[in-house]
């Protein structure tokens, strides 16, 4: 695909992050711009489409024939069809996304879950460079995850592997919205983290927490949290500790399972940084066995919002030299 360029696009239910890269990676345009998901399927399809031919206008003459479009979106998916099963965020059922982009765009364009490129895109430009078996935990509203395995991104047998945040850590623990109870997701998360402060402010605790939301109980949220502890509120640092706890509960499961050689940690929540990452390490240095805690590396991811569109472009690129 020598003078070809590829287009990676993170699907999100509040921006459209669109790049356009050459043969060998380097993004050569880029754009963001809010997702509207309000208007509909329709009119979020035309604003990725506008994203596509904005990057390439802005590229202007290194802009060469685009080889691949890889679209990372919110699933339940299937990355054959390119059908969107389920989309909350978006208001999504059965939308049949890659159809519908190759018909406007005149490219070829493949669909996966922004969880497993958000992964991919750690793995070949990120925290995970120059690893074989990679583990990419997304801790943010939700929690979700990607799954490297063999130098390849491992996606089951119907596209769900990864769903780390759906592993029970707690059983008979707080209701998810997945209908189990007890998921990292529901204990772990950053709704979670909000969930737990607001309870304790609506018992008459969580003073410095609320604080940090600018003494307005609406405004109480994950980020809220991790500031308390940040200047040392203990109720916060509690919370991020138990949060922490349960990650390490299911980082120490996913090693005994799959002893990966690293565990990269994303999303907002892990911007609390040691608050979060001391308490989980310490649980899987309890809880995992040997070979594997003695192997595995725990890190904080390195492209931050940037993740998901690199992992696009990784897909893109695989895909326009012929990759399954």
């Amino acid at each position: 695909m020598a003078g070809d360029c590829v287009i990676g696009v993170d699907l999100g239910g509040t921006k459209i992050y669109t790049a356009l890269a050459g043969a060998d990676g380097q993004v050569l345009a880029e754009v963001k711009i809010p997702t509207e998901a309000a208007g509909g399927e329709s009119h979020v399809i035309a604003r990725i489409v506008d994203s596509c031919r904005t990057v390439r206008a802005t590229a202007g003459a290194l802009a060469g024939r685009v080889a691949a479009v890889a679209v990372g979106a919110p699933g339940p998916l299937d990355t054959k069809s390119g059908v969107i099963h389920c989309a909350p965020n978006l208001k999504w059922h059965g939308v049949p996304l890659k159809r519908l982009l190759e018909e406007a765009l005149g490219e070829p364009v493949f669909i996966d879950n922004d969880a497993n490129l958000a992964a991919l895109g750690e793995y070949v430009y990120g925290a995970g460079r120059g690893m074989r078996d990679m583990i990419f935990i997304a801790v943010s509203t939700g929690i979700g995850g990607g799954l490297i395995l063999n130098g390849r991104l491992y996606r089951g047998a119907a596209d769900g592997a990864g769903e780390i945040g759906h592993m029970v850590v707690l059983p008979d623990g707080p209701l998810c919205s997945c209908g189990n109870r007890g998921c990292l997701e529901a204990v772990a998360s950053g709704t979670a983290l909000a969930a737990q402060a607001g309870e304790l402010i609506g018992q008459g605790c969580g003073a410095g927490i609320l604080a940090a939301a600018g003494g307005d109980p609406a405004r109480v949220s994950a980020a809220a949290v991790a500031a308390a502890a940040a200047a040392g509120d203990g109720e916060a640092v509690l919370l991020l500790e138990r949060a922490g706890r349960c990650l390490g509960i299911a980082v120490a499961n996913t090693a005994n399972l799959l002893n990966p050689e690293m565990v990269v940690i994303g999303g907002g929540v892990a911007g609390s940084g040691e608050l979060l990452f001391a308490p989980a390490r310490r649980e899987v240095e309890r809880s995992a066995l040997e070979p594997a805690r003695s192997t595995i590396k725990i890190v904080r991811a390195a492209l931050g919002g940037r993740a998901g569109v690199s992992g696009a472009v990784a897909l893109a690129l695989e895909k326009a030299a012929g990759g399954a």
